[in-house]
């Protein structure tokens, strides 16, 4: 069963994949080892643009990653280590560049099945359900498997044992900023919405703004009642040569990120906060979202020499053996995470 709830704009979607959960021997033998945060009131948190699960080669072709392969490179034990028996199942993967709600449930069912849950354990709450393609080849001279990163939205997927959302606490999505080509810029003036009318005009690119939309929900944590923000963010590359957030502005401390109204609201009544971002600006500062109480966490290289994910969290998160950055992640970006005590 999928369950979706009209979002602002002409034809958006806010996307709550949900399936009918049963109990197993299997997951029942499990619980204690994979409930993430329940044994140790500890809340496991990554975030990683995983690029349509396909991976970009230095020369020129692409290799199709399968969920279970990049779940493996990506998930940690408490010393930053890779597929160990420490590792546990996260609570919360805040995702960017998904196909939509098909490929966001289908990752959530492989992360459920990896340990010993059933389908539906995980759910998917997407920007778009099912956004238009835009672009060529995507830089893959297999053009089988350019055509797969041409539906691009954002997600976040949330762990239905330790968390649970009610109605009406998904926001809205909100658009990211931009400076359009050939507009002069000076400290925010010429920035706008990177959203129709303002997105690209090219019939190729027409739709790549659905990949930047943002999405948020605020959770509870079941064993405590703890309220958690989560936000997922994809901007413009253009946000890496002139800060854009929207008309006239910068964004939060010159770094194009903003926060939609919806959002903010349900921001404002969560005592956890956690927003990932593919920010395509290079070395945003720790401090940038101090104002909403987070830091960010990991200072690494996430994309090849470039800085240009984060995330950033509000809450008592534990030291890391490898500055919170994955390097074995499987996807052009490297992925980031934060356990947080509760």
């Amino acid at each position: 069963m999928r369950l979706t709830s009209r979002s602002s704009g002409a034809s958006a979607f806010v996307a709550v994949a949900v399936a009918v959960m049963g109990t197993t021997p299997a997951a029942a033998a499990q619980a204690g080892e994979a409930s993430a945060g329940a044994a140790d009131r500890v809340l496991r948190v990554y975030t990683n643009n995983i690029e349509n699960l396909v991976r970009n080669n230095a020369d020129g072709s692409c290799t199709r990653i399968s969920g279970p392969d990049h779940l493996t490179s990506m998930l940690v034990d408490d010393d930053g280590r890779t597929g160990t028996s420490g590792v546990r199942a996260p609570d919360l993967l805040i995702v960017q560049q998904v196909r939509g709600t098909g490929q966001a449930t289908a990752y959530a069912d492989q992360l459920a099945a990896k340990f010993g849950h059933p389908a539906g354990t995980y759910r998917a709450i997407v920007a778009w359900d099912d956004p238009e393609q835009w672009g060529g080849s995507h830089h893959c001279s297999q053009q089988s498997l350019g055509n797969l990163k041409k539906k691009q939205t954002n997600a976040i997927i949330y762990n239905t044992r330790t968390l649970s959302l009610a109605a009406g606490d998904v926001s809205k999505y909100w658009s990211a900023g931009w400076l359009k080509p050939g507009t002069a810029y000076a400290g925010g003036a010429g920035c706008t919405l990177y959203k129709p009318p303002n997105n690209d005009d090219g019939t190729a690119n027409r739709y790549k703004w659905k990949r930047t939309s943002a999405i948020a929900a605020r959770f509870s944590i079941k064993e405590t009642g703890t309220k958690v923000f989560a936000a997922t963010m994809h901007l413009p590359e253009q946000n890496g040569a002139n800060a854009c957030a929207g008309a006239g502005t910068t964004g939060v401390a010159g770094s194009g990120i903003h926060v939609g109204a919806d959002a903010t609201r349900l921001m404002n009544a969560s005592t956890i906060r956690v927003i990932g971002i593919d920010a395509n600006r290079r070395n945003i500062a720790s401090s940038t979202l101090s104002g909403f109480g987070m830091t960010g966490y990991g200072a690494r290289p996430t994309f090849g020499t470039k800085k240009i994910d984060y995330l950033f969290v509000k809450g008592a998160v534990q030291p890391s053996a490898i500055d919170h950055t994955v390097n074995s992640t499987k996807s052009d970006h490297l992925a980031l995470y934060g356990f947080i005590a509760y």
